[in-house]
Protein backbone atom coordinates (compact mmCIF):
# COMPACT_ATOMS: atom_id res chain seq x y z
CA UNK A 1 0.00 0.00 0.00
CA UNK A 2 2.82 2.38 0.86
CA UNK A 3 4.53 1.61 -2.47
CA UNK A 4 1.32 2.36 -4.34
CA UNK A 5 0.97 5.69 -2.56
CA UNK A 6 4.63 6.53 -3.28
CA UNK A 7 4.15 5.66 -6.95
CA UNK A 8 1.02 7.84 -7.17
CA UNK A 9 2.85 10.71 -5.52
CA UNK A 10 5.78 10.37 -7.93
CA UNK A 11 3.50 10.28 -10.97
CA UNK A 12 1.53 13.30 -9.77
CA UNK A 13 4.69 15.25 -9.05
CA UNK A 14 6.26 14.47 -12.40
CA UNK A 15 3.00 15.19 -14.20
CA UNK A 16 2.94 18.68 -12.75
CA UNK A 17 6.40 19.31 -14.22
CA UNK A 18 5.22 18.64 -17.75
CA UNK A 19 5.04 21.79 -19.84
CA UNK A 20 2.31 22.98 -22.11
CA UNK A 21 0.88 20.40 -24.47
CA UNK A 22 2.53 20.12 -27.86
CA UNK A 23 0.92 22.28 -30.52
CA UNK A 24 1.94 21.31 -34.04
CA UNK A 25 2.69 24.09 -36.50
CA UNK A 26 -0.04 24.84 -39.02
CA UNK A 27 0.33 23.27 -42.45
CA UNK A 28 -2.13 25.28 -44.55
CA UNK A 29 -2.52 28.99 -45.18
CA UNK A 30 -5.92 28.89 -43.45
CA UNK A 31 -4.39 27.33 -40.33
CA UNK A 32 -1.62 29.96 -40.28
CA UNK A 33 -4.23 32.70 -40.57
CA UNK A 34 -6.28 31.21 -37.72
CA UNK A 35 -3.14 30.91 -35.57
CA UNK A 36 -2.13 34.51 -36.25
CA UNK A 37 -5.64 35.79 -35.47
CA UNK A 38 -5.65 33.82 -32.20
CA UNK A 39 -2.26 35.29 -31.22
CA UNK A 40 -3.45 38.82 -32.02
CA UNK A 41 -6.66 38.28 -30.05
CA UNK A 42 -4.74 36.98 -27.03
CA UNK A 43 -2.35 39.95 -27.22
CA UNK A 44 -5.28 42.40 -27.34
CA UNK A 45 -6.91 40.68 -24.34
CA UNK A 46 -3.62 40.86 -22.40
CA UNK A 47 -3.23 44.56 -23.17
CA UNK A 48 -6.83 45.19 -22.10
CA UNK A 49 -6.21 43.41 -18.79
CA UNK A 50 -3.02 45.43 -18.27
CA UNK A 51 -4.89 48.69 -18.78
CA UNK A 52 -7.38 47.71 -16.08
CA UNK A 53 -4.78 46.58 -13.54
CA UNK A 54 -3.30 48.62 -10.72
CA UNK A 55 0.07 49.80 -12.07
CA UNK A 56 1.73 49.30 -8.67
CA UNK A 57 0.68 45.67 -8.24
CA UNK A 58 2.97 42.66 -8.42
CA UNK A 59 0.74 41.09 -11.03
CA UNK A 60 1.11 44.13 -13.30
CA UNK A 61 4.89 43.94 -13.04
CA UNK A 62 4.83 40.23 -13.84
CA UNK A 63 2.25 40.15 -16.65
CA UNK A 64 2.62 43.54 -18.33
CA UNK A 65 6.17 44.09 -19.52
CA UNK A 66 6.92 47.64 -20.58
CA UNK A 67 7.74 48.24 -24.23
CA UNK A 68 11.25 49.44 -24.92
CA UNK A 69 12.53 48.56 -21.45
CA UNK A 70 14.08 45.62 -19.70
CA UNK A 71 11.63 42.79 -19.39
Amino acid sequence: MIRLMAALLAVTTLGACAGEPYEPLPVSAYQWQQRQERIERQQAERLQRCEAMDKQSERYARECPRTGGAQ
